[in-house]
């Protein structure tokens, strides 16, 4: 029963939290953790810990600090260009969505008070009532088909465009209903719209730099690249929080001074810290580790359209030549599950339990490479504090390439500009994905061929094909077995190598309460500024 506790996270108290604020009693919580193979008394331990997390009141008051790992001048407040989460966690404090995912991963109604649909095409959006904007203006379906069909515009430049293609329209029936109708079936769509993008913002707003959303927080300041300051909505449609009165967001590249921002008391949160600092924090009162497990990854990306990667076999070589079971054990500490090479976590329904795991296999990568002619070649492997861990990632891949005669050269550049200059642009460097709760997401953003973010820009119309095919497929049993070929496609096909899922780890203040971990990501899936509060 040790390894069952060992594996309980704050994600999963996040569920007793939740099943508690949906009405359920304390058998019920029990015969959940048993179920879950916790014993009786931990179990009890969880259900005391959750219930007082749960009573805690909150106190009102006070100015939030967190700091990030990576800001630009390309730092936007329009949800439908947000690419990384320091642009998550201000479009999080100023908008909402139609539907949120809690902290136990349940797919629940924001902005929309239901969404309903007999086919998986033609979907019914019923907003809630009394719902205003930052400058006054009323939520009405208007916004709704404003900000989702927004998404389709070139013009815009959508991060999740390859999502939305799947809108065929979007109409106001009346002011509080919305008409959503896709180009073919999907069961996944109110998940969908639980992404940071598709945030609603007012009917035909093209300037984003007041930040007019229904959000817990007002815009004071933005600075793209430096900071920004918000003050607490007292008019906030949901009646509890935010709690602070005004919320500070900034980057601090450098993790190292980013957790002594924490430790000397200067912010509450130090985002997406390094593994390696919890040697740190464990032995600190004056930080405390708040660990999310998700399905994060920071990834190789070798693009198959330049060379390296264009030449038979590279991808491959570099598929064998990493060590995975190094980068969990020693670069990650332990926070982090082995991963082969594609983006669905062990714990997904969908997961694909018998897609063999490549095993760390020098002499074939070498032989991989030698029938490529690349042994003895200068590989340019791009790395950045901005994609975490990569810098350690590259330095293990570098030191097993040398023991081949593959001569590995890393570029460090500055996290300042990375996403923009970098990342999707170079022939060998690493990415960072953050968690989406469904393959569908997953393979529409990624991997899709003419997806945007197609990071080794994979093309296969068959995949594509498949990918359809699943999304409006009610049988599950048929959809898992679609997504677990889609899977080993990826694994097998694609330039990204995926070594690891890895848990993501904030340092925080003792002095910061409230809590709960997310599956979309740290910070309480970036959502972390509406419902902390600060200890008095």
């Amino acid at each position: 029963m040790r390894d069952k506790m060992a594996n309980w996270t704050s994600r999963d108290d996040a569920m007793v939290e939740d099943a508690i604020r949906r009405g359920a009693n304390r058998r019920e919580l029990l015969k959940m953790m048993l179920m879950g193979g916790v014993a009786l008394t931990a179990g009890t331990a969880i259900l005391g810990r959750a219930g007082a997390a749960f009573a805690a009141t909150p106190n009102k008051g006070g100015h939030l600090k967190v700091a990030g790992f990576s800001a630009s001048t390309a730092d936007t407040l329009d949800p439908a260009k947000a690419s990384n989460a320091t642009d998550y966690s201000r479009i999080c404090a100023l908008y909402n969505r139609l539907t949120f995912i809690d902290g136990s991963g349940q797919t629940v109604m924001e902005l929309a008070d239901s969404i309903e649909s007999t086919d998986a095409k033609v979907w019914t959006v019923k907003l809630r009532k009394g719902v205003t904007f930052h400058e006054g203006q009323s939520l009405t379906a208007k916004d709704v088909a404003y900000s989702l069909m927004r998404h389709l515009d070139p013009a815009v430049g959508s991060k999740v465009n390859a999502l939305a293609k799947q809108f065929e329209g979007v109409k106001a029936v009346d002011d509080l209903t919305a008409e959503i109708t896709l180009v073919a079936p999907n069961a996944d769509l109110p998940t969908i719209l639980a992404l940071h993008h598709f945030m609603i913002v007012a009917d035909g707003t093209s300037d984003f730099s007041k930040g007019n959303g229904t959000g817990p927080f007002l815009l004071k300041e933005f600075q793209p690249g430096v900071r920004s300051i918000m003050t607490r909505n007292d008019n906030y449609w949901k009646g509890t929080g935010p709690y602070v009165d005004t919320f500070e967001f900034f980057a601090i590249s450098d993790e190292s001074a980013r957790l002594n921002a924490v430790l000397s008391g200067d912010i509450h949160v130090g985002a997406n810290l390094n593994p390696r600092s919890m040697r740190i924090i464990e032995g600190n009162s004056a930080v405390a580790p708040f660990v999310s497990k998700l399905g994060t990854y920071t990834n190789l990306n070798i693009r198959l359209d330049m060379a390296p990667g264009d030449k038979a076999g590279v991808v491959e070589g570099f598929k064998y030549l990493v060590n995975r079971e190094t980068i969990q054990k020693s670069v990650l500490r332990g926070l982090a599950e082995i991963a082969n090479d594609q983006p669905v976590p062990s714990w997904n329904p969908y997961f694909n339990a018998e897609l063999k795991q490549r095993e760390f296999d020098p002499e074939r990568a070498k032989s991989l490479f030698q029938k490529a002619g690349v042994l003895g070649q200068e590989i340019h492997m791009v790395a950045s504090e901005a994609a975490s861990s990569s810098l350690d990632y590259a330095a293990v891949i570098q030191q097993a390439a040398g023991k081949i005669g593959l001569n590995i050269v890393i570029d460090r550049v500055p996290s300042d500009g990375f996403w923009s200059n970098n990342w999707l642009k170079d022939a060998v460097g690493f990415g960072n994905i953050n968690a989406r709760p469904t393959p569908d997401i997953m393979f529409s953003l990624l991997y899709q061929s003419d997806a945007a973010w197609n990071e080794s820009r994979f093309k296969s119309p068959k995949f594509d094909a498949m990918l359809l095919e699943a999304r409006g497929m009610l049988d599950q049993a048929k959809r898992k077995e679609i997504y677990g070929q889609m899977q080993a496609m990826v694994s097998n096909e694609a330039g990204t190598v995926i070594p690891a899922f890895q848990s993501n780890l904030d340092g925080v203040s003792p002095k910061l309460k409230g809590l709960v971990a997310n599956p979309l990501g740290g910070m309480m899936g970036y959502t972390l500024a509406e419902h902390v509060w600060i200890e008095a």
